[in-house]
């Protein structure tokens, strides 16, 4: 849809922008006509809706308004802007920062020079309009010196792909024939905001203001305007490149290797991503993520990766994510990966490498008063031939920083297209990445959950306990693996969980524990869609009470598969993969109370469960040197959402004791020494204390949740 701006309205004509969507909707505007707070946020939402136009995270927008000073009842100019560390795509009001324009015109009077310009940002504080105001962010005064009543600025690839481009200001110049100014690369702060204004007050009447390496700068007298000028500002970049790619040279030098087919791709990276999440979580647990997009597949086969790899990233956003440069495996797509040792054997060189090459860089580049080195292990990880890793401290960081590094490929592909890709100068990275008010802003982070970082498969997580353990596990940090039999109460219960908790923290698969291929499948996908695992929880299961007489081989063999061979096979595939990652693990069994009490009409489903709980022993025994711990939970009578009540369980225990159905639960409780019913949630709490770190130096342990069962003492 093409948008004529005028000076005093809008006259809409049909327009197709080739390489942006136009959302805006005339009806939403006229709704907030009244509101430019209510239009600004309207208008981030939906430049940050398209990660073409900015990048997760990235960019910020505001706008400038009069409004009554609550002290004087005078009227004062307001500036609205996105607040630290918030994201255009979902921003809201109390994500905003609102400053009052002349105090912070002000301080301009008390600004000593660049080599002092951090000190300003604490002075932001000093300039707050709206008291429940976000923290402002460092670019505050790239909008605050600009005289707009709206202004974007964005990180779309195409302009970063100019703005990175040896001849990026040339080219800027040209293509926009002198109405987008340019101002070179320096780090953000106070003094790029004085930069933004002299390149202004020399170039009256651009649209726009290009920033080498970094970003654009966008405006409007309307949130409308201002969107528009950014569609077509970043339109127009993207049209330019994309009739330039393959114009001097094939696309990154052409391609040098060939991807090996989707589905084998998919397996080596299930294969390999455990192996390499253990060595990235040598200091702390990371969670992994993996992609095979065209885009990326384009960049790691071509002629140009280990020319353009080492370079590094441009855009501080992109570099701040996704660290200095990627580690490339030394390693064919066809590689055998069985081998575990041997493929250790391959690897940690690689790894040693990169990070002898991280701590020269920071040994080389700190000063006096640098935070101390981080984590020297690699974020983006390259297998030619098959797709790119990326390892971060919990899945949407390592998601965020593979949609990064995409940025960054399109930026390099549209520079080499019409020029030379240029980085930033390791010197200039460093001093981003080690920045004092970068840690400042580590260091105000909430502190981790539990459970963060750690990634966890509970069998028959779709119904009862099972969904309990999982919904707990996600509320303390956890990504999980849901899965179940039943597909229809898989999907559902993870409609559910992602609407709660988003998309990040979990998948699904299909899990029969009886089958090995089954199983097989499933820790794949954990392997893919988080790295590994690190917790099993062993809970699928059913119940079967019949006297002995009535009891079946058809009985007896379906308890034995599913809850005996069913904890070992899974077991089994859960420690092959914990022993690649070399980082422990966690594995906690629920059986039953049923394994220590005898009881009648019960001799299929209470030796089966028995033998859970002597197999728990014998694993705790076997993989302590593994630092793999094994516990078991001992419930009993979790009624409460719980399958094991169906297919005439209820029935036989009912006749077993001489009671109702329905008089079940209070007879439970009524025989135990607290006298209460046991819930879903109370034998999740047990398993989250096995493994929230507080029990680490405990296994072979056996933990009672049945609300004081004499007989099922254990001691």
């Amino acid at each position: 849809m093409k948008v004529v701006i005028c000076k005093f309205k809008y006259i809409y004509k049909v327009r197709e922008y080739k390489h942006v969507k136009y959302l805006w909707d005339k009806k939403r505007e006229e709704a907030l006509a009244d509101d430019e707070v209510g239009l600004l946020l309207y208008r981030s939402n939906l430049l940050g809706s398209d990660l073409r136009i900015t990048n997760y995270g990235g960019g910020n927008t505001s706008c400038k308004v009069w409004d009554k000073d609550p002290l004087t009842g005078l009227d004062v100019e307001v500036m609205w802007i996105k607040g630290s560390g918030g994201d255009l795509g979902t921003l809201s009001k109390p994500g905003l920062a609102a400053l009052y324009m002349n105090r912070f015109k002000d301080l301009e009077k008390v600004y000593r020079g660049i080599e002092y310009e951090d000190e300003m940002v604490a002075l932001f504080d000093h300039c707050i309009f709206d008291l429940d105001s976000k923290a402002p962010s460092i670019d505050t005064p790239l909008h605050g010196f600009l005289p707009f009543k709206h202004i974007d600025h964005l990180h779309p690839d195409a302009a970063i792909a100019i703005a990175a481009a040896k001849d990026g200001e040339r080219i800027t110049k040209e293509l926009f024939n002198n109405t987008i100014g340019w101002v070179d690369w320096q780090r953000p702060g106070y003094d790029l905001g004085l930069k933004l204004r002299d390149c202004l007050e020399k170039n009256p009447g651009i649209r726009g203001i290009m920033l080498g390496s970094h970003g654009l700068f966008t405006w409007g007298d309307t949130a409308h305007e201002c969107y528009v000028n950014s569609l077509e500002v970043i339109d127009a970049c993207a049209e330019y490149l994309n009739q330039n790619y393959g114009k001097k040279r094939p696309v990154f030098g052409g391609q040098k290797i060939e991807s090996i087919p989707s589905d084998q791709r998919k397996q080596q990276a299930a294969k390999l991503a455990p192996l390499l999440r253990g060595f990235c979580s040598s200091e702390r647990h990371m969670v992994g993520h993996f992609t095979d997009d065209d885009k990326v597949l384009e960049y790691i086969n071509s002629n140009d990766l280990m020319r353009l790899v080492p370079m590094g990233t441009s855009c501080p956003d992109h570099f701040l994510r996704t660290k200095i440069q990627p580690l490339v495996l030394n390693l064919s797509p066809h590689a055998d990966l069985s081998d575990l040792a041997d493929l250790k054997s391959q690897i940690l060189p690689s790894f040693e490498e990169y990070r002898a090459m991280y701590t020269s860089y920071y040994e080389s580049c700190k000063h006096a008063n640098s935070p101390a080195i981080r984590d020297p292990n690699p974020v983006v990880i390259i297998y030619p031939g098959v797709g790119m890793f990326t390892f971060a401290k919990d899945k949407q960081t390592a998601r965020v920083a593979s949609e990064f590094y995409i940025n960054a490929i399109n930026v390099m592909k549209g520079a080499e297209a019409v020029s030379e890709y240029t980085a930033l100068p390791r010197q200039e990275a460093f001093d981003i990445e080690y920045w004092l008010l970068e840690e400042a802003k580590l260091q105000r982070m909430p502190k981790p959950k539990p459970l963060t970082g750690k990634i966890a498969l509970i069998t028959g997580s779709a119904g009862g306990i099972g969904k309990a353990i999982a919904r707990k596990f996600i509320e303390e940090g956890a990504c999980v693996v849901l899965n179940d039999l039943n597909q229809e109460r898989l999907e559902e219960t993870e409609n559910k969980f992602v609407e709660r908790y988003g998309r990040d923290s979990v998948v699904k698969t299909i899990l029969d524990v009886t089958n090995e291929d089954s199983i097989e499948r499933a820790f794949n996908v954990a392997s893919l869609g988080f790295g590994g695992v690190d917790i099993v929880v062993n809970n699928a299961g059913l119940s079967i009470s019949k006297p002995i007489e009535e009891h079946t081989e058809k009985d007896w063999s379906l308890l034995y598969d599913v809850l005996v061979k069913g904890q070992f096979f899974v077991t089994q595939v859960a420690v092959s993969l914990m022993r690649s990652q070399q980082i422990g693990g966690d594995i906690v069994n629920v059986v039953s109370k049923n394994a220590l009490v005898s009881g009648p009409n019960n001799a299929g489903y209470g030796s089966a469960k028995a033998a859970q709980l002597h197999l728990s022993r014998l694993n705790a025994a076997e993989l302590g040197a593994d630092k793999i711990r094994v516990n078991v939970i001992n419930p009993d009578a979790v009624i409460s959402d719980s399958n094991i009540w169906a297919g005439g369980w209820a029935e036989g225990r009912a006749k077993a004791y001489g009671i109702k159905v329905e008089e079940l639960p209070d007879f439970y409780a009524k025989r135990t020494l607290l006298g209460e019913t046991i819930l879903p949630e109370d034998i999740a709490n047990a398993c989250f204390m096995f493994v929230s770190g507080l029990l680490d130096k405990s296994t072979g342990n056996v933990l009672n949740v049945d609300g004081g069962v004499a007989m099922a003492f254990v001691r």
